[in-house]
């Protein structure tokens, strides 16, 4: 059914990298969820008005903020498809998350509400009338929130929305709260036992758990979360497959929204190296992980010593002595300069950013250790917390 709808009002619908297309995507999203998300909201209502179950109406009106939610997403997707203008160089993608966000907090906001509602019927509860109808409208409501799960979490994983995963998520959070509702309705009607109030409690928590973390997943990349490692590796793996590039450090990938990242490093090359060929290989660097990836890059190159062993020796022995201090520093940009009282080694430290350690207390023992290697050698060094992540 999925591929069907996918197929029958997406056009181009296989180019997810492409906002349009996403757009799209977003638009079918959005109508699925409207349409349905308001039917089971009336049958509902209609259910809790036959029944008197705050349980049942609660849900209702819980499918009624899906609907709102399910507008949220379709409008997040209009905008975030707007192409780049002068004010947003790097185009509007990010509002894809805010929707995220936005549906987030009214599945949050459902959840606090249910629960009040729900505690208020604990302690004054009232008879709830049974009735078939209610049962087979909470069966359908069930089954059609599965395949709406199904729906938006394939369509996410298809174009990488944390907004469409987060309908998803809701959808699932839906089937457990309408299920326990369901199971409130029968243990009533067949054991007298009046749960309704601790079935709404019930309910609600599984809403806030499941709101809490579609949040989760919109606010990270929002704050600028560290990017997926396997990527950073791949990327690096592009870059070190050139024999002009002897090594990379400083990658740094920000995030504009879904399909609109960009990343930046230091390639170094040789210092001897012909520099229109260095220069054609960063070229060629660029458009790989643009083709590869499609990741806008930019690369600065870093000519360092590679012909003198002395300086290549002296460059391992730091590296080593800065791994003693800890085993996850590297040094890069390495260079010497002599004078006739003392040698200056010069470099930068990358330091990892779960590091306990104070940044003084890092510099004083990479001075001490490598002193101790010849007194007359005076490091001179910056300090860089490594943070590989999305702005």
């Amino acid at each position: 059914m999925t591929e069907r709808l996918v197929r029958r009002f997406i056009r181009d619908w296989e180019n997810v990298g492409d906002p349009a297309v996403r757009e799209r995507y977003g638009a079918l999203s959005g109508g699925v969820g409207i349409l349905l998300n308001l039917l089971l909201s009336l049958g509902k209502f209609f259910a809790g008005l036959l029944t008197g179950s705050i349980a049942v109406t609660a849900d209702a009106f819980n499918n009624l903020s899906d609907a709102g939610s399910s507008v949220v997403t379709l409008v997040g997707f209009k905008l975030a498809g707007q192409k780049a203008d002068d004010g947003h160089p790097f185009g509007h993608g990010r509002i894809e998350y805010l929707a995220g966000l936005l549906v987030s907090l009214l599945i949050l906001m459902v959840g606090v509400e249910l629960g009040k509602t729900s505690i208020e019927k604990i302690f004054h509860p009232e008879q709830v009338d049974f009735s078939l109808v209610t049962v087979v409208i909470l069966i359908a409501s069930i089954l059609v929130k599965l395949w709406m799960c199904l729906f938006n979490r394939n369509l996410g994983r298809r174009i990488g929305s944390a907004a469409m995963e987060a309908t998803a998520t809701d959808s699932l959070s839906d089937v457990v709260a309408t299920s326990a509702v369901l199971a409130g309705t029968l243990v009533g009607e067949f054991t007298g036992v009046s749960i309704d109030g601790w079935v709404g409690v019930v309910v609600a928590i599984f809403i806030l758990r499941a709101g809490w973390g579609a949040a989760k997943d919109t606010v990270d990349p929002l704050l600028g979360s560290a990017p997926d490692p396997a990527l950073v590796k791949e990327i690096q793996d592009v870059v070190l497959s050139h024999k002009q590039v002897v090594g990379m450090h400083d990658l740094v990938i920000h995030d504009y929204g879904p399909g609109r990242r960009m990343c930046s490093f230091h390639a170094e090359v040789p210092q001897n190296a012909d520099i229109m060929e260095a220069h054609d290989a960063i070229d060629h660097i660029e458009r790989e992980i643009y083709q590869k990836f499609g990741v806008e890059t930019t690369a600065h190159m870093d000519p360092i010593a590679t012909e003198d062993e002395a300086v290549n020796n002296l460059r391992e022995q730091v590296r080593d002595l800065v791994r003693e201090v800890n085993p996850d520093m590297n040094i890069h940009d390495f260079r010497v300069t002599r004078g006739p009282q003392h040698t200056n080694l010069i470099f930068d430290v990358v330091v990892p950013h779960r590091s306990k350690v104070s940044d003084e207390e890092i510099a004083g023992e990479i001075t001490r250790r490598v002193q101790a290697l010849d007194p007359s050698y005076y490091p001179v060094f910056q300090l860089e917390r490594s943070y590989v992540s999305g702005g």
